[in-house]
């Protein structure tokens, strides 16, 4: 293995410092009220040196969502470890809604806009992102039909609708308006949001 300099440490530190900054700003103001002038100061460096890693403010933000998929397939990796011997596919569906849902309750989370057609356009020309959410929509996929075959979830959903749904738990705004009140345990949020999502509202 070539030996990194000194040089390109410096500079990956520097890179890491900015998607960490990018990445709690996104959780805590979003996309939109995120500046670049914002993130460069968080990290104690110049605009023009944050433009030398990051050519715009889109880009910061595919990096942060880069590392967010690299978390959940890092997660996704070590599942079959945290979970007893003859877990179900909806076992391991559910414990990867909580852990999308922890990470949001602990401003891990990047919160960006739906409609953004310059985001958008940067995230779609982003090949480490497409490569990412394509190999952990892949996962969950196959996760999902497994539930279906097996009856654990209903056969009449079309599967994407299912995948779809437990994205939107990585985003859920119900999370962070629990969180305000003060009322409730991160633990109790996460356990009624589980329960909406896999068993709906309807009574037994």
């Amino acid at each position: 293995m070539a030996k990194v300099s000194f040089r390109e440490q410096v500079l990956r530190a520097r890179e890491d410092a900015l998607i960490e900054s990018v990445n709690r700003l996104l959780a805590e103001k979003g996309f939109d009220a995120m500046t670049v002038d914002e993130v460069a100061a968080d990290v104690g460096i110049a605009k023009a040196s944050l433009y030398k890693h990051f050519a715009s403010k889109e880009d910061l933000a595919a990096a942060a969502m880069v590392r967010v998929l690299d978390r959940a397939l890092a997660f996704l990796a070590e599942l079959d470890g945290r979970l007893a011997a003859g877990a179900t596919p909806l076992d391991r569906l559910k414990a990867v809604a909580r852990w999308t849902m922890e990470v949001q309750l602990a401003g891990e989370m990047p919160a960006l806009p739906a409609q953004n057609s310059s985001l958008r356009a940067a995230l779609m020309a982003n090949r480490a992102y497409l490569d990412r959410l394509f190999e952990v929509s892949d996962r969950l996929g196959a996760l999902i039909e497994a539930a279906q075959r097996d009856g654990l979830i209903s056969r009449t959903l079309p599967p994407e609708v299912v995948l779809y749904t437990l994205y939107a738990r990585a985003c859920d705004p119900v999370l962070a308006l629990l969180k305000a009140g003060g009322q409730h345990t991160d633990a109790q949020i996460i356990d009624w949001l589980l329960g909406t999502c896999f068993s709906g509202l309807q009574g037994a």
